[in-house]
């Protein structure tokens, strides 16, 4: 049942924005944007760190501080252009921003792909790092024709495009890597066109002009921007959880290949095929499992047993010491993904229609914050250091174990908020915004 019920009058009013076949193409446009973005990102995994060792002539330990200073950077500029990309979309439309983003996305990649050095490189991921900021205007997107009833559907559809996006992506980017570490950045590059292409032909815009708001020079400031969050409070403690939980897995998805190749040896085709399970299993959870557990259970008890799913997952890889380990522990920690679209429901049914871009962008801002900490906490910090020669103990688990400390923490606060308040006054304040 959905955690926030508006006025009968409103239910649909989301919705009825773009008639039915529109949305239909809409909403389709924009899981396709998100899948191609993530298979973009996908098939890339496998192959940076060892295009990185490559490029650098250095091992795993010795690498991880680069993959840790590039995947920074990556989300600097993520941290910096999320609020900006969704204050655009409030101010001009979220169709403009989608296209350009995904252009340049194509553009980058190619960089990426013919980079000669390791500062080439570096500047393919900063400039991914802007133009994958559009995921900011593609929740927003969702969110403009989404209704109650179908909010937590969506956007656990939004998840199943993530899952299929790292089933595939990282499947393809072993495979191709294994003949080729550059062929990976070339299809994503066109994969990112293609996509671009069928956008400026299907794309319509789900913003109608009179609900767009003025932009300021003040919205583009990343940390400004943070006040939009300030106007809803219990927005305000799903963000903690939600960052807390970003934060742990963005450890993983940073120090992934390096601690698989450093404790079990793998390759990019090894890697390839876990990360690809990674992507089935939430194609399931996301797919099959987020709207009928949402449905029975409710949003906030969807975010308590999945952060708790989380959190043992997270023990798990850090204290696993056998190859065949890892399988298991994927599929049992796939269930924490019913906590992701579970916070965004709560958090799109709790802003009002005009504020939908900001607060996204403000959310993405705050992630991509957490992308910068990630890989120099996770990587070039505890990776590098426990399996480094000054270790006192060589513990290659110690960014996993980090994670569920922290998966733990996020916890407690969802508890916490979640007891502060309860539906009735999220229902109250939803509705005492959109009558503003």
């Amino acid at each position: 049942m959905s955690d926030l019920k508006n006025d009968p009058s409103d239910s649909n009013e989301s919705e009825s924005r773009l008639p039915p076949q529109k949305r239909k193409a809409a909403i389709a446009f924009i899981l396709l944007t998100l899948f191609i973005d993530i298979l973009g990102i996908g098939i890339v995994i496998p192959v940076l760190p060892e295009l990185i060792q490559e490029l650098i002539g250095a091992d795993e330990s010795g690498a991880s501080f680069y993959v840790g200073v590039i995947g920074a950077i990556y989300a600097l500029m993520q941290f910096l252009f999320a609020p900006i990309l969704g204050a655009l979309s409030d101010r001009f439309g979220r169709r403009p921003i989608l296209l350009v983003s995904l252009f340049g996305l194509g553009v980058d990649f190619l960089i990426q792909g013919f980079a000669p050095n390791i500062w080439w490189l570096l500047v393919g991921r900063l400039l991914a790092g802007v133009m994958g900021a559009s995921i900011t205007t593609a929740n927003a997107y969702i969110a403009d024709v989404s209704s109650d009833a179908n909010r937590a559907r969506n956007f656990g559809l939004v998840g199943m495009m993530f899952g299929l996006g790292f089933t595939i992506g990282p499947a393809l980017g072993g495979l191709l890597g294994s003949y080729n570490l550059r062929w990976p950045f070339f299809l994503a590059a066109a994969l990112a066109i293609v996509n671009w292409l069928y956008g400026y032909f299907v794309l319509p815009e789900s913003l109608p002009k009179h609900r767009r708001s003025e932009f300021l020079l003040s919205h583009g400031n990343p940390f400004r921007t943070l006040n939009h969050l300030k106007v809803y409070p219990f927005v305000v403690g799903l963000t903690v959880v939600f960052l807390c939980k970003s934060l742990a897995q963005r450890g993983l998805e940073n120090v992934w290949v390096l601690y698989t190749g450093y404790q079990f040896d793998w390759d990019a085709a090894a890697n390839g095929k876990a990360l690809g399970l990674v992507g089935i299993t939430a194609i399931v959870v996301q797919g099959g499992l987020v709207r009928p557990v949402i449905k029975r259970f409710g949003e906030r008890n969807a975010v308590l047993f999945g952060t708790l799913i989380s959190a043992v997952a997270f023990a798990g890889y850090g204290l696993a010491n056998q190859a065949w380990m890892i399988p298991g522990l994927i599929i049992f920690g796939s269930l924490g993904g019913l906590a992701g679209p579970a916070i965004q429901s709560l958090i799109s049914g709790t802003v009002s229609d005009s504020d939908q871009g900001k607060v996204q962008g403000a959310l993405t801002s705050l992630v991509s914050l957490t992308n910068v900490i990630a890989p120099i906490f996770f990587t070039a910090g505890l990776f590098n250091y426990f399996t480094g020669d000054a270790a006192p103990v060589e513990i290659p688990g110690a960014p996993f174990l980090a994670g569920a400390v922290l998966i733990t923490i996020s916890l407690v606060v969802a508890i916490q908020v979640f007891y502060r308040f309860p539906r009735t006054e999220t229902v109250a304040t939803k509705s005492n915004y959109d009558a503003t």
